[in-house]
């Protein structure tokens, strides 16, 4: 599994937000592997959550992130692949609890619920966390079907 690379989709909605979240982790000294959208026009967003949640899946990236104007529709679909624990984070405070206590490995942003300052903020935390383990390790092994 790559440490430093992350895996990065989103809808239309996500589109501005990504851009920016992309330079932030570039700067950060993270591999971003940014799967679209590439644009504002309206798009489905499964399209761009299935390849993140499959590069987190099949390891190649440690990390991902997606967004969607809820956040519901991506964590929806990446949480359909195996091994892939996607949480819909709107705090810095979930997003650390989502990686602390729950181990996810992809963090669902509803872009129009946050300012940009907010997301960033929340995704950094998100990706700077390590999970706890003990206790928790024992509940997350229960969460597969």
């Amino acid at each position: 599994m790559k440490s430093r690379t992350i895996a990065l989709g989103c809808d239309h909605a996500g589109f501005s937000l990504k851009e920016a979240v992309v330079k932030g982790l570039t700067l950060a000294g993270y591999i971003v592997m940014d799967f679209g959208t590439h644009g504002s026009e309206s798009v489905d967003y499964p399209d761009f959550a299935h390849p993140t949640a499959h590069t987190v899946e099949q390891g190649q990236a440690k990390l991902g992130i997606l967004m969607c104007g809820s956040g519901n529709g991506v964590a929806m679909s990446a949480n359909k692949h195996k091994g892939v624990r996607a949480a819909l984070c709107w705090s810095k405070e979930i997003a650390a609890l989502a990686r602390q206590h729950n181990n996810a490995n992809v963090i669902c942003v509803p872009v129009r619920f946050l300012e940009e300052a907010e997301a960033m903020e929340m995704i950094m935390t998100f990706v700077k966390t390590e999970f706890e383990g003990g206790r928790h390790a024992r509940r997350v092994g229960k969460i597969s079907c």
